[in-house]
């Protein structure tokens, strides 16, 4: 309506055809309520290349179905479908999951790939 040149005084101005201070009341608990909306939602947890946590039941998974794939690839030489079978044996989801807190499926695989190596060769 009125801007700093037609009120110079910045008085709050009412004009026949507002409905003054019944409006800006209104607007006001509005953005009270945004307000307290936005400080009660939680803190979003933001990784870095925003993927999620592996959770240990994926974790399980995941590592299954990557000794699984080397095994598929090398289904003719028994002695690294042998060595694959003694990792997953030997698999200790507890302390893989302490020694690589809040994995991401990324982070899996590379990790998995320093850990099996020696399979494959």
């Amino acid at each position: 309506m009125f801007n700093s040149v037609n009120n110079p005084f910045n008085r709050q101005i009412e004009s026949s055809t507002s409905s003054g201070d019944g409006n800006q009341h209104r607007q006001r608990e509005q953005e009270q309520k945004e307000r307290k909306l936005l400080e009660e939602e939680e803190q979003d947890e933001v990784k870095i290349g925003g993927r999620p946590v592996l959770s240990e039941d994926e974790i399980k998974y995941m590592v299954n179905e990557y000794i699984r794939k080397i095994k598929a690839e090398h289904e003719n030489d028994s002695k690294i479908i042998q060595k694959a079978d003694k990792y997953l044996e030997k698999f200790n989801i507890q302390k893989f999951m302490k020694n690589n807190p809040n994995i991401t499926a990324p982070d899996f695989y590379i990790i998995m790939y320093s850990e099996t190596e020696y399979i494959t060769r």
